[in-house]
């Protein structure tokens, strides 16, 4: 997993998973850009990562913003892409069509704006990793939109592959993964929740971020990996 003179650029990339793959990358030797619409997040996250780390900030979802940035990056071997919001649930019943369009704006549009942006700035033998979830596969009562935001982003990813061949492009799918995405709930309803899924799982806990950016170092250095989707999920999928 050797990444020395290798430029990675995380978008998402100053919190939970998104920083988490950064550190494991810069850990290995890479370059790392992190990149958030918040600035103050982005001078935090580069108070935890390594030296040589530099971050931007840029709204993900102006698509004059994310070409212009990759414009100022230049040459990259990697695109990770992290960003999203908290995953609204829906009942059909309650649709609020506006808000469910937006929610793809961002965890959806805002990976393919990116992906269009920094595919003629990749160079020979780089990947795209892109990010989904398990709730394609398991959704539950209310989750149409978050569901289909996740297929659409596995579509999504073996259709960049075929097309942006030969940049790799992949997808990781974790599970429940201790993370600032549940941070909107109240601490005891977290902390219960975790419990409740870590019983349910046979693996017997949640994914913790450390855990989630094994799998974006693998999709980097993997020559032999493209529209291959990676889940992590203790075992969800089979519980």
């Amino acid at each position: 997993m050797d990444l020395h003179g290798q430029r990675v650029a995380v978008l998402g990339g100053t919190s939970g998973i998104g920083l988490a793959a950064a550190g494991a990358a810069a850990e290995q030797g890479a370059e790392v850009i992190v990149v958030s619409s918040n600035k103050a997040r982005v001078e935090h996250a580069l108070t935890t990562l390594p030296s040589g780390a530099q971050g931007y900030a840029a709204d993900l979802t102006d698509i004059t913003q994310v070409r212009a940035l990759f414009a100022d990056l230049g040459g990259i071997d990697h695109l990770i892409f992290t960003a999203g919001e908290v995953l609204t649930l829906m009942p059909v019943d309650a649709l609020d069509i506006d808000q469910a369009r937006q929610s793809f704006t961002l965890r959806y549009f805002g990976a393919l704006a990116a992906v269009h942006a920094a595919a003629p700035h990749i160079r020979p033998g780089g990947s795209i990793t892109l990010t989904t979830g398990i709730a394609k596969d398991r959704p539950g009562p209310g989750w149409s939109v978050a569901a289909s935001i996740c297929g659409a982003m596995e579509a999504l990813t073996k259709a960049l592959a075929v097309e942006l061949a030969p940049i790799r492009v992949n997808a990781v799918c974790p599970g429940v993964v201790r993370s600032p995405l549940w941070d909107s709930m109240p601490e005891e309803n977290r902390e219960q929740f975790f419990r409740d899924t870590a019983a349910a799982l046979p693996l017997g806990r949640v994914g913790d971020v450390s855990d989630i950016a094994q799998a974006y170092l693998f999709c980097l250095t993997q020559q032999f990996a493209t529209g291959s989707i990676l889940t992590l999920d203790g075992g969800a999928l089979l519980a």
